[in-house]
């Protein structure tokens, strides 16, 4: 069941069927810490199981979605063995995709890593005018192995998808959508109420129906996540471990450019 007494970092709302999932650390841009990154791992399985639950919205408290993983100083992201925390970039890319209940993200400013994984994983992504996406894990020095690597090229092609993982880039909502990467731009503001506008219609949907139709196409995807992503978090887990990462987790702490050198 989707309680809010079982979660820390996600906020919980349900009414008429519809579940809000607000990742709820505004004050960091709602980066993952080691909490949230546990939570992210469980919130699919309880929209699944709840049966009050038709559909839900992904969203971000404040002025972000998610800025991704939380590098600053005081974070517990580093606190977990490399080994817990690939296992669990693996259930919650397999667990979102296997939820069967429609999930719309509504990207209220920056997505980037893997918060923008997430947000690139549900079912239909809305996105205001504000908002920017991109996957800049090589710009920690880390490899973007959490998912990226799975949801990008299947949305905008494999060259595109391959440069923006190299680069690290955040692009604007309007190029976003001209790519193909989200499926509508609203004004400022409005993304949430775009993004429950369509959870009430699917929501309203005849259940079975709504439900197998979403998960014959994440099928295919699941395919791709299976062959891709057990290699792109081993290398993420060894990137994590050099000279290069610390050396950026470090710069980004000082506010400054990283240094690598390629150890």
């Amino acid at each position: 069941m989707l309680r809010q007494e079982n979660y820390e970092t996600i906020q919980i709302e349900k009414e008429g069927g519809v579940a809000v999932l607000r990742l709820n650390r505004p004050e960091r841009l709602n980066a993952v810490n080691g909490a949230m990154h546990s939570e992210l791992m469980a919130l699919f399985l309880d929209v699944q199981a709840d049966p009050d639950v038709r559909a839900a919205v992904l969203t971000g408290a404040g002025r972000a979605f998610s800025a991704g993983g939380d590098f600053g100083g005081g974070s517990d992201m580093r606190s977990k063995s490399g080994l817990t925390m690939m296992q669990e970039a693996r259930r919650i890319v397999d667990n979102l995709l296997d939820c069967e209940k429609p999930i719309v993200s509504a990207v209220n400013g920056a997505a980037a890593g893997l918060g923008a994984t997430v947000a690139l994983l549900c079912d239909v992504v809305v996105a205001s005018r504000n908002a920017r996406i991109g996957d800049p894990h090589v710009k920690m020095g880390i490899t973007a192995g959490d998912g990226g690597a799975v949801i990008w090229p299947l949305l905008i092609g494999v060259n595109r998808a391959k440069y923006m993982l190299m680069s690290g880039d955040l692009i604007p909502a309007e190029e976003a959508f001209a790519m193909g990467l989200v499926n509508k731009v609203v004004d400022e503001g409005e993304a949430l109420n775009e993004a429950l506008a369509i959870a009430r219609k699917l929501a309203a949907g005849a259940p079975y129906a709504v439900q197998t139709s979403k998960t014959a196409v994440n099928k295919f995807i699941k395919a791709v996540s299976n062959m891709v992503l057990p290699y792109s978090l081993a290398v993420e887990e060894v990137s994590m471990r050099t000279a290069d990462h610390r050396e950026a987790v470090q710069a980004f702490q000082e506010k400054r450019d990283p240094r690598f050198t390629g150890q």
